[in-house]
């Protein structure tokens, strides 16, 4: 008997089977509070497993990895590319202090590729389970004709738990805290539309050999989003005075930092306090303006910040060295002065501190 589905272009054969070869990467996840296994229409977590809270919040975020996908597609590597998402998810629950519990998935395609849509989703659960978060569902869905066969797209959301008392935020922060910044382990899953102007406008493809970036430009640019999620939660469970946390994504470090400051402070970021990845200096070439004209896309090296009473700061910057992350003092939180026509106030949405950068980069 002939599918008029597959007819249509829409192979369910195909995902039944990349589902049996995510299996295992995905059962890996599930700790005690997960119940029932892969393939339910709902994924089910019991909150009594998470722990004892007098008044819990539940956290939630959402994102994808925007065009990153791009070089993913372009040298047909696609192991690395769930690390993104749960960076891009994950990491944004940690930042109000809660712990992740569970994470979702969606998965849109031209065309099902069993072997494809599995190595997505395992790199998917393998960051879930680097970070504790368990992965309890996720949908993959075929689009022919409105999607190019070998195009996808994917997105995730997670959900965390934290003490009513314990949220990180604005209303925290004050005047002589200080702020360290975690390193980055590249751009992470921001600004890739500028990374493939620059090498568009230099008649460079993601498939091409780039001096300057040290290999085939797609396979140098790929490198994964680094996880913080786990030793944010350590240096959270040491009882250090930790006001606020902001990771650092799209719009760069002064707009993400202004996000987490309250009206009326400032820090002014010395661009010198940390080293910029050689990456970005490449791309800034290829691209001819400086790095200065990139702050708002790129992170620049920097992916955590995390604003700190003065007395810890030197333990939070011992705990993300231990965790083999590089950081250092990049500011102080201040007084803003008045006239803050050269500084970024607030960001998407926020009516924030100000922030803005100094110095030159090293």
């Amino acid at each position: 008997m002939t599918d008029p589905y597959a007819s249509a272009g829409v192979d369910t054969e195909a995902g039944d089977r990349a589902v049996e070869l995510m299996k295992a990467a995905v059962s890996r996840t599930h700790g005690a509070g997960v119940l029932g296994g892969v393939g339910g229409f709902a994924g089910l977590f019991d909150l009594s497993a998470a722990g004892s809270y007098a008044k819990p919040l539940l956290a939630t975020s959402t994102d994808g990895v925007g065009t990153k996908l791009a070089l993913a597609q372009a040298i047909d590597k696609h192991d690395t590319i769930g690390q993104d998402l749960v960076g891009m998810v994950v990491d944004d629950i940690v930042v109000v202090g809660a712990k992740p519990l569970f994470m979702t998935d969606y998965i849109a395609c031209g065309r099902v590729v069993p072997e494809r849509i599995a190595d997505i989703v395992r790199g998917i659960a393998e960051a879930c389970e680097a970070t504790g978060t368990a992965l309890v569902g996720g949908e993959t869905a075929e689009h022919p004709g409105v999607m190019a066969p070998d195009d996808y797209d994917i997105a995730g959301a997670a959900v965390g738990i934290v003490e009513a008392d314990a949220v990180l935020g604005a209303e925290r922060v004050g005047a002589g805290d200080v702020v360290v910044g975690m390193a980055s382990s590249g751009l992470h899953s921001n600004g890739f539309s500028l990374v493939r102007h620059v090498l568009a406008e230099r008649g460079l493809g993601l498939t091409d050999r780039v001096d300057e970036l040290g290999g085939v430009a797609a396979e140098a640019l790929l490198e994964p989003t680094r996880l913080y999620t786990l030793p944010l939660l350590g240096l959270l469970e040491q009882g250090l005075g930790i006001r606020a946390i902001s990771h650092v994504t799209g719009g760069g470090i002064a707009a993400n930092l202004a996000r987490v400051l309250p009206r009326g402070l400032a820090v002014e970021v010395d661009r010198a306090a940390w080293d910029v990845p050689a990456v970005f200096g490449a791309l800034a070439g290829l691209g001819g303006f400086a790095l200065e004209d990139a702050e708002g896309t790129w992170n620049l090296g920097l992916g955590m910040l995390v604003v700190v009473d003065a007395a810890d700061a030197d333990r939070v910057l011992v705990a993300s060295r231990h965790a083999g992350i590089a950081a250092s003092v990049v500011g102080r939180v201040e007084q803003a002065p008045r006239d803050l026509a050269e500084w970024v106030q607030g960001a998407k949405g926020v009516d924030g501190g100000a922030v803005r950068l100094a110095g030159a980069f090293r």
